[in-house]
């Protein structure tokens, strides 16, 4: 009877979230989850991942929700198999990435007696987690039917509600595991292949007219002001430029604010925020910011130094203000409460161009000088490496960005492009998982994914490269081997006491190429920076998971980016 119970249960859980949107499931293998593996491969409409390594699994999950802004189920068994799906949970919790997390467990009874792979797993992933259910050993309740459903259709809503974000399902069974030879019957769902529960995905919280007034009052009095988006706002591009248009204000747009070459954006604000006199003629009156904190703390502390005025638009008032310069946090929907604004903007006439246009000019001086820099460099530099990946990218590519310099190199030296779509693990912002992420990038887009990386973010992930070849044949990684942890050259401990390149720079002296081969990745090494686009260009035509090796030097990378900044305050003086 058991096991008819956990088969009828986990099928109605698999045919809810279909119902819901559901398409991927990222498993790794284990018994105790066997009802439920058992299920989705009997159902067969859901995509199928399998992964060794549970902490790769999860990020497979989180790259496939950030490509289709679905949420991919993850399927692990108990004990340390469900601590491993941590680090994810936290990415998708703070990168609002839509994910359903199911752990399985022993019966509780079995808690606290030494039963071997047993961990008290009970909000396990703590407020991380939107909504967590320790979900019982499937019983004969004469409502059974009902709570399976709305389980599995509650979970799809709470992953994918205003606040996109993993949710955790623990699920209980008994033995035995392995479903009967016949299927049985599940409970009836909704006629049409309804969810058995819907409801609103987006937030619509509007502000009074007086409040709206009052706010587009406040943006007229400073007509010096700056519109910075991070990533995860939701705002239409157009809606973006209209009200920037309306205001003339220049924006300042995040890597993975979504936002490409909108027009009025300043692609190069971080060489020119860099420059003393350029800030000190720049500094905004106001600041509109929605989305999530930028990378650019030159950005941030330029901001910050100046004191400027600082209103944050969050749909639920969200506190995302690191350095504790909001003067103001507006609970609204932020793509509505800009055009409302940009309308109240647009009827009081045109703005005076000049602020805008100062930027725009500087900003076109920045971009000829960086260029004219990044090619004068014989030898590979990771500035032109960032440079040429972007450019050579085909159309309707996605590009995966690491954490620490990658991520600030192609922002900072890569053109905006709109028909590229850029994801990054920005929630945590943390090297782990990255290469897992792409895996799921590339599961859930049709055409080539690039990722590009350092070389301690392609060694951190060995679970991560198993998925890849075995997963992802639309795959190809590009990394920067500069032998070490190249951010922590920029940062004080480079000038710190003794000891800094077992510390911080951490070596790894290994051999990429060979370790990329030894994988299964089709591998190229690049020495010279012209044969980086033609690398990438051949390795996407390959149509096999494949690795790009671009060797540097780290200590050189300093003097590299130094030289960029050198040249862009030369350019902004003489424009």
């Amino acid at each position: 009877m058991t096991r008819e119970l956990n088969s009828a249960f986990t099928r109605t859980l698999v045919d809810e979230w279909v119902r819901g949107g559901v398409t991927d499931v990222v498993i790794s293998p284990g018994s105790r989850s066997a009802p439920l593996v058992y299920a989705v491969a009997a159902d067969g409409r859901l995509a199928r991942h399998i992964v060794l390594d549970e902490r790769a699994a999860a990020f497979v999950a989180v790259g496939l929700g950030r490509a289709t802004g679905r949420p991919a189920v993850v399927v692990t068994t108990s004990g340390t198999a469900a601590a491993n799906l941590h680090p994810a949970v936290l990415e998708a919790h703070h990168g609002f990435v839509p994910l359903i997390v199911c752990t399985a467990d022993r019966p509780p009874v079995l808690r606290g007696t030494g039963a071997p792979q047993t961990i008290d797993q009970r909000n396990l992933f703590g407020p991380a987690a939107r909504w967590f259910v320790d979900v019982p050993v499937p019983s004969h309740d004469p409502d059974s039917g009902d709570t399976w459903r709305t389980l599995g259709a509650r979970s799809v809503l709470e992953a994918t509600g205003v606040r996109p974000g993993p949710v955790h399902l623990n699920l209980a069974f008994a033995e035995p595991l392995v479903p009967a030879d016949g299927t049985g019957p599940v409970p009836a769902g909704r006629d049409g292949s309804a969810p058995w529960v819907d409801g609103p995905t987006r937030d619509t919280r509007r502000l009074s007219p007086d409040a709206v007034d009052a706010l587009a009052d406040r943006i007229a009095g400073r007509p010096r002001g700056l519109l910075i988006a991070g990533g995860g706002h939701g705002v239409a591009p157009s809606v973006v430029e209209r009200f920037a248009a309306a205001t003339g204000w220049p924006i300042v747009a995040d890597l993975v604010s979504g936002l490409g070459p909108v027009s009025g954006a300043v692609p190069r604000v971080e060489a020119l925020m860099r420059d003393p006199r350029f800030l000190a003629g720049h500094t905004p009156d106001l600041a509109l910011r929605i989305g999530a904190p930028i990378t650019s703390t030159t950005v941030i502390r330029g901001l910050e130094g100046a004191r400027t005025e600082t209103l944050l638009l969050d749909p639920d008032a969200r506190w995302s203000e690191p350095v504790y310069a909001a003067s103001t946090v507006v609970a609204a929907d932020p793509g509505w409460l800009l055009g409302e604004l940009a309308d109240r903007a647009e009827m009081r006439g045109r703005p005076d161009p000049a602020w805008r246009t100062s930027w725009e000019q500087a900003n076109a001086a920045a971009t000829a000088a960086v260029d004219a820099t990044l090619d004068t460099w014989p030898e590979c530099s990771e500035p032109r490496a960032a440079r040429d990946v972007v450019r050579t990218l085909p159309f309707g590519a996605s590009l995966v960005v690491a954490s620490s310099m990658p991520v600030r190199d192609v922002e900072w030296f890569g053109s905006p492009r709109e028909d590229i779509t850029v994801f990054a693990n920005r929630g945590v912002n943390g090297i782990d998982g990255f290469v897992a992420t792409a895996v799921g990038v590339a599961c859930g887009r049709a055409r080539p994914v690039v990722a590009f990386c350092g070389d301690l973010s392609f060694l951190h992930d060995g679970g991560g490269r198993l998925a890849a070849v075995s997963s992802a044949p639309n795959l190809v990684i590009v990394v920067v081997d500069n032998n070490g942890g190249g951010i922590f050259s920029f940062l004080p401990q480079a000038e710190g006491p003794d000891g800094f390149e077992e510390l911080f720079g951490t070596p790894p002296d290994v051999d990429l190429a060979a370790l990329a081969r030894a994988h299964g990745f089709a591998t190229t090494v690049v020495d010279a920076p012209e044969s980086v686009a033609g690398a990438v260009t051949a390795a996407i035509a390959g149509h096999e998971p494949s690795v790009v090796i671009v060797r540097t030097d780290r200590a050189r990378n300093v003097e590299h980016h130094a030289e960029v900044w050198a040249a862009v305050a030369e350019a902004i003086s003489a424009s």
